[in-house]
């Protein structure tokens, strides 16, 4: 199968990670990122990435401003933050520099993505590992998992097995004709862990050890999971566990739940939530479309969510600078459940 011609919009944490390990493993690979210190050492003397410990300098064909690149582009690998999918994408489609885009963002981005390329342009994926960015020219990877890719319509086409051979190069990638339940089991892991690794400034396997934090996490998990059930769809697995596996509804369910949690914080427990790293960035997180898009399905099927919505309130206040990340946001969050 002859390689694709790769695009990586947005060299963050993720998708400077990727883009590494792609090039380094013979793809044909290209970045666009707008910060231009980020651009200039990916180019020279090379991303510097610490993978689990080892580390490597990858150079990049980096760019700044779609102007400069040279495509087309088989596929463009979208990780970019939600705020800015439309100033970034918006020129990519004017000047049909790819052909196929990939969703592998946090949250329920697919349709903003879907409206601005084209729904026909388009595939579904998550991303099961972590990964650091400590600061322009060098990240690191935390944990490891692999990449999940669909069609949104379920079907799979040559261009869905190219892209997963292409992303099978950084690591495992599969092809799944559910993504659109695989991207809500993804949520869950967002929306509880992510979202509470930001509010309290720790780790998933912190979050975890933490029993008010644990109970707060499950919480949240739950009203995730009742959303999804309300929609119709069928969850997948994620981090190595069924999404059912932790769910709690009676203490019946401790023993099960205590389990499937230990495969997960094995897997992603030295995960830094992307949210907590943009705090400390001082940008703006994408709890809108991780917890505030529970709280909005929520709304539409009438699924109560006051977990998930009392952490958007909280990670807003956050934004503003009224209050800092802390544990003490989980015995509040607890109360809730």
């Amino acid at each position: 199968m002859n390689g694709p011609n790769v695009l990586v919009v947005g060299a963050g944490a993720i998708g400077g990670v990727t883009a590494a390990m792609m090039s380094d493993a013979g793809v044909r690979v290209a970045v666009l990122d707008a910060n231009d210190a980020h651009v200039a050492r990916m180019r020279e003397p090379g991303l510097l990435v610490d993978d689990l410990g080892e580390e490597k300098r990858v150079r990049l064909d980096a760019h700044s401003s779609p102007d400069t690149l040279e495509g087309p582009f088989d596929f463009a690998l979208v990780t970019l933050k939600a705020p800015h999918l439309e100033s970034a994408l918006t020129p990519l489609r004017e000047k049909e520099l790819v052909g196929c885009f990939v969703s592998l963002g946090n949250g329920l981005v697919q349709e903003r993505i879907a409206g601005i390329v084209g729904e026909g342009r388009m595939i579904w994926g998550v991303v099961e590992w972590g990964s650091t960015n400590l600061g322009p020219g060098h990240l690191a990877r935390t944990t490891r998992g692999p990449f999940i890719v669909g069609e949104p319509d379920g079907s799979v086409k040559d261009r869905t097995r190219r892209l997963a051979y292409a992303l099978a190069t950084v690591d495992g990638a599969s092809i799944t004709q559910n993504i659109r339940g695989q991207v809500w089991s993804k949520l869950l892991v967002n929306s509880a862990f992510s979202g509470l690794g930001a509010v309290s400034g720790l780790l998933y396997e912190e979050v975890v050890a933490d029993p008010a934090g644990k109970e707060a996490a499950l919480a949240l998990w739950r009203e995730g999971y009742d959303v999804g059930m309300a929609q119709g769809l069928e969850l997948e697995d994620v981090l190595g566990v069924p999404a059912e596996a932790l769910v709690v509804r009676s203490q019946g369910d401790r023993s099960r739940v205590d389990e499937a949690l230990a495969v997960a914080v094995n897997q992603a427990g030295a995960t830094k939530a992307s949210m907590l790293q943009d705090l400390e960035r001082g940008l703006k997180t994408e709890v809108d479309v991780i917890n505030g898009a529970v709280v909005e399905k929520g709304r539409e099927y009438g699924i109560e969510t006051p977990l998930n919505a009392r952490v958007v309130e909280l990670m807003h206040a956050m934004e503003r600078g009224e209050r800092g990340p802390g544990r003490d946001v989980f015995e509040e969050l607890r109360g809730l459940a």
